[in-house]
């Protein structure tokens, strides 16, 4: 599974991959993320373009994803400068619409890999248009934190427990593309376990994750982060909890699925209880 770590800072990024890091995620994305996002504890302080490359100095064989804004008049520009800075791939967030799909695509022109973050409730709605440019499409990953959002939900994980995900995931990898799912916790960690969540990116033949901010306990530094965890052996149990799974037999990854979606519904109650 190809895990990927948001960070801008070389010594932080040099760290990560040192620790078993597959992917670093520098991320561009800041229009109508506060406005959508405000209330959750996400990524929000948008990098740029020069952290791109100063990744790429730092880190010349490092896989390095930027993630750019939603299309907008600016989209072109954006897109040129982070392949420009050394980008490998380019991820394009909170599309809506099979056309801003296909003019993205137009702006990389094979020049970079691909994933689209399918994270609203239209982009859902219309996969199957979407796929239609499955040729030039490399990864879809799949963002709970904007759906759940966009669909009026509790928690980021009912989309992924009430089988919307399953859904997408039976359409991406039928298209032959290569499909991710949201972040993930430690393990042994989160509001629900995160080798529950390791085992339903597994049944779903999932084959990306973000470690997640809490993954990292919004470590700013490379001392920051050792002094709260070894980065290192932390990756090494996820990667040992996905072998687990893929290993197992297809009932242990069903049992595994409903006491995901126990947990889930225990959130979900929590909360609604909440506001009762």
């Amino acid at each position: 599974m190809t895990l990927m770590f948001i960070t801008n800072d070389p010594a932080l990024a040099a760290h990560a991959v040192a620790s078993g890091v597959d992917r670093l995620f520098v991320d561009l994305e800041s229009l109508g993320k506060d406005a959508r996002q405000g209330h959750l504890d996400t990524h929000r302080a948008a990098h740029t373009p020069e952290d791109v490359a100063a990744l790429r100095r730092a880190l010349p064989a490092a896989e390095i994803m930027a993630r750019v804004n939603p299309m907008h008049e600016g989209s072109a520009a954006e897109v040129e400068a982070v392949i420009g800075a050394g980008a490998d791939g380019v991820m394009l967030p909170m599309f809506t619409t099979a056309g801003e799909v296909t003019r993205f695509l137009d702006l990389v022109r094979g020049r970079a890999r691909t994933t689209l973050l399918l994270e609203t409730p239209q982009a859902l709605a219309r996969v199957d248009e979407i796929l239609a440019e499955r040729a030039r499409i490399d990864e879809i990953h799949v963002g709970l934190n904007d759906l759940h959002l966009g669909l009026g939900l509790d928690f980021m994980f009912e989309a992924l427990s009430g089988g919307l995900v399953e859904y997408l995931a039976g359409k991406i990898r039928a298209a032959g593309v290569r499909l991710g799912i949201g972040g993930i916790a430690r393990v042994g960690e989160g509001a629900v376990p995160a080798e529950l969540v390791i085992g339903e990116h597994v049944r779903l033949g999932s084959e990306m994750a973000i470690l997640s901010r809490t993954f990292h306990q919004r470590s700013a530094s490379v001392d920051d982060l050792r002094a709260r965890l070894d980065l290192g052996e932390e990756v090494r149990k996820v990667r040992a909890c996905v072998a687990a799974f893929r290993s197992g037999s297809a009932e242990a990854l069903e049992e595994n699925r409903e006491r995901f979606r126990e947990a889930v519904g225990r959130v979900v109650a929590a909360r609604r209880g909440g506001r009762a």
